[in-house]
Formats: structure tokens, C-alpha cells, sequence
């Protein structure tokens, strides 16, 4: 077997490990030979170039059953050679015995990732160390895919992190004449949304200053508060919004329950923090 990066040897001791686990990172295509089967030796040369050739899209993995049967008989493997597909921890797809190389690319397209979704998936794994270089691959994979609205928030979520809020505005307002948006296209468009009014505010130390200078005018209390969501106190901001809601209910209150619903969306739906404030709205507003 040639060295490759895409082709390794694996036993029912790593089974799991070459394979399974493998599986959710890149599709894993195994292949089930034995060194005494003569279409095993036609097939599996066909299966390494083709895995070199795809440099990526798939691992191949092959197993000696005549050494390793106790993965046979798990697999209750009756002929050789057997080739079986995994994704995500499943198997997807197989096949038995000796098969032409244009029906294996067939065959491989059926569980493949697209060069869009290869883009993408690259983009993700970049999106919180590289935004910049996570914008590149979003965009080479909208070239491929221009209707994916997937991407259009994935390509809007790093412009965000890069502080070119006005393009990623433009983005979702693009997402919104469909007349819906995606849960994280809502949360993307509330975080402008914060970031814009904060921006508004000049900061904490100047919103602070100015709120203090009017304690009346409630509105820039609500300015307040999302400036220091933005800049990362996100307990004395709530603490705010829950202050105007009781203060005023019937008047700033609505503003103060908006304000307070986009806080809590920053900080996403697994924050205990945010977990705690959604039970205290609920009962502050109910």
C-alpha cells in the first residue's frame, strides 16, 4: 500500500478510533481486503488512487480480515471485498466485490461533502481564530452556492467580528426580504443592533454620564445598558433593563424587554447567566 496521508491501516483495536470517531471529521470509506483475494488486488489500488486523487475528501481505511476476524464476524463480513462508507459516526453507504472506477466515483458522490460544503466546513474551523480568513472560504463557497442562505449568516457572522457592522447590516436586511429570519440571523441582527446603539451611547463611561446627568430620561438608560453589554458586563446591563421594566412597565418597560431579549441573545442560549435573566424577565414582566 502506497504512504498517503488519505490511506491508513487499521485493526479491530482502533476500529473505533480510525472510523467511527474519524468519521465526524471527514467521511471514512473502509475497506474490508484479504491477502489471499485476487479481486481484493484489483480493487484496492483503484481505491488508494482515487483516495489520493480526492486528497481530503475521504480517508480510506483498510482492514485485513484474515488477521483481524473478529471485525469480520462483528460485520458479519460473507465476501471480500467489501467496501463500506461512514459519516458522522453511520455507515451510509457499501459495496461488494469488484467495481468499475467511474461507478465508485458515482458511488462516492452519494456521501461526499460538495466543494461548497468543503469551503464552508474550512470556514468554520477558522471562524474563531481567522474570521478574516474564515470570510475568504464563506465567499468561495457562496461563488459555488450563491443561494445558500446558510452561508449569507455565516459570511455576515465574520464580517461582525471584524467590525464592518454596515456590510453585515446590509447582509441580513438582504436575509429579511425573504420575510423570515433564521434564529441566527435574528441573533446577528440583535447584536447590531446593541453594538449600533452603544456606539450611539459613546461608550459606558460617557452613556454612564449622560445618564447619570438625566436620571428622567430613560431612554439613555436603555443606551446604557447595551453599551455595557458590548463592553462585556453583561449582569449590571440586565440588571438595568429589569430596573426600567419595574420602574415603568407601561412606558419604557416594552423598550427595556427588547434591550433585555438582545442582551440575553449575546449570550446565546447554553449561558447559565442568560438562563437566570430569561427566569427573571419572565417574572418581572409577567
Amino acid at each position: 500500500m502506497p504512504i498517503s496521508a488519505w490511506i491508513k491501516d487499521s485493526t479491530t483495536a482502533t476500529f473505533e478510533a480510525d472510523v467511527i470517531k474519524k468519521s465526524f471529521e471527514l467521511p471514512v470509506v473502509v475497506d474490508f481486503w484479504g491477502p489471499s483475494c485476487q479481486p481484493c488486488k484489483q480493487l484496492g489500488p483503484v481505491l488508494e488512487r482515487l483516495a489520493d486523487e480526492y486528497a481530503g475528501k475521504f480517508l480510506l481505511v483498510k482492514i485485513n480480515i484474515e488477521v483481524e476476524q473478529q471485525i469480520a464476524q462483528a460485520f458479519q463480513i460473507q465476501s471480500i471485498p467489501l467496501v463500506v462508507a461512514f459519516r458522522d459516526g453511520q455507515l451510509v453507504n457499501e459495496f461488494v466485490g469488484v467495481v468499475p472506477e467511474p461507478q465508485i466515483r458515482e458511488w462516492l458522490a452519494t456521501f461526499l461533502p460538495s466543494a461548497a460544503q468543503m469551503a464552508m466546513m474550512a470556514g468554520m474551523k477558522l471562524e474563531e481564530t481567522d474570521p478574516a480568513g474564515a470570510e475568504v472560504k464563506f465567499r468561495e463557497a457562496l461563488n459555488l452556492e450563491p443561494k445558500a442562505d446558510v452561508l449569507k449568516i455565516a459570511l455576515a457572522r465574520v464580517i461582525m467580528a471584524q467590525n464592518r457592522d454596515e456590510e453585515a447590516r446590509r447582509l441580513i436586511e438582504q436575509l429579511e426580504e425573504r420575510g423570515f429570519l433564521e434564529p441566527e440571523g435574528q441573533a446577528i441582527k440583535d447584536e447590531l443592533e446593541v453594538r449600533a446603539s452603544a456606539e450611539e451611547s459613546g461608550g459606558v463611561e460617557e452613556a454612564r454620564r449622560a445618564a447619570a446627568a438625566n436620571p428622567n430620561d430613560l431612554p439613555l438608560q436603555i443606551g446604557l445598558a447595551d453599551a455595557l453589554a458590548i463592553a462585556g458586563k453583561h449582569t449590571e446591563a440586565l440588571e438595568l433593563c429589569l430596573a426600567l421594566i419595574a420602574r415603568d412597565k407601561a412606558g419604557i418597560g416594552p423598550q427595556a424587554k427588547e434591550a433585555m431579549v438582545k442582551i440575553l441573545g449575546l449570550l446565546g442560549p447554553a449561558s447559565e447567566l442568560a438562563g437566570e435573566y430569561r427566569r427573571k424577565l419572565a417574572t418581572a414582566w409577567y
